[in-house]
């Protein structure tokens, strides 16, 4: 069973910069991405990223302003979190599809195992 363990959340002003991480118990043998949710609101999609590192997409609320990255050597996966808006408070989720899975998913029922999460909150 791989188990997916995130850090890095807190309270930041806006305009502000937090990195979150996902340290993963297996190799790193599939796409991953990153989702959040929000009080009240349905889990979304914020950044995904294919197995080998060269596809990325985002969500567009988060584009140009968040970066996801993978360090294969310590089955991390990164979100680089940058200009932070009150609008991005929310639990962030990071999670793995199948392995093997070569493509990201913007579709959160594509992904098989899922971290706890972390709280991110955003001061006006």
């Amino acid at each position: 069973q791989v188990q997916l363990v995130e850090s890095g959340g807190g309270l930041v002003q806006a305009g502000g910069s937090l990195r979150l991480s996902c340290v993963v118990s297996d190799a790193m043998d599939d796409a991953m991405g990153w989702f959040r949710q929000a009080p009240g609101k349905e889990r979304e999609f914020v950044a995904a990223i294919s197995w080998s590192g060269d596809i990325k997409p985002y969500a567009d609320s988060v584009k140009g302003r968040f970066a996801i990255s993978r360090d294969y050597d310590i089955n991390t996966l990164y979100l680089r979190m940058n200009s932070l808006k009150p609008e991005d408070t929310a639990v962030y989720f990071c999670a793995a599809r199948a392995v093997g899975s070569y493509w990201p998913s913007e579709n959160s029922s594509d992904y098989v195992y899922w971290g706890q999460g972390t709280q991110v909150t955003v001061s006006s």
